[in-house]
């Protein structure tokens, strides 16, 4: 798993609330974490829980995966799968059948190639792309 630093989120964070012009208080209240915390994360003192760097990925209009991905909670291509699932179920223009029949397809050709993480082709899926109970 492609693991990142603490200190390298803390630092892509702090170039991240920069860019989105926000002050250290102001993306703090819009996370809903303290801001003594937020600059701990940024200093690389501390390391969030997912939960958090959803939070802060919310306030900041950035993906939560990367985010995932650079404090080592992810790996790259976990991100890639995600995305590319997100894109999928995030599509207005297609119903919910067809969203499943993508994802069955996209999960058949993982497996194909090698990437054996997925529910079997055929397999009913959930929206999220995770195998349906069918018991």
């Amino acid at each position: 798993m492609a693991s990142l630093s603490v200190g390298n989120l803390g630092e892509y964070l702090r170039e991240q609330r920069r860019s989105a012009q926000l002050s250290l208080r102001q993306l703090a209240d819009a996370a809903g974490v303290s801001n003594p915390y937020l600059s701990q994360i940024e200093r690389g003192l501390r390391k969030p829980s997912a939960e958090v760097l959803q939070q802060v990925a919310k306030a900041l209009r950035i993906s939560a995966e990367t985010l995932y991905v650079r404090a080592g909670i992810l790996d790259e291509r976990q991100q890639d799968e995600l995305e590319t699932r997100a894109v999928i179920l995030a599509d207005p223009s297609i119903n919910e059948r067809q969203k499943s029949v993508l994802l069955q397809i996209y999960a058949s050709f993982r497996k194909e190639n090698g990437l054996d993480d997925e529910p079997e082709a055929g397999t009913p899926v959930n929206a999220d792309g995770s195998a349906a109970d069918t018991a």
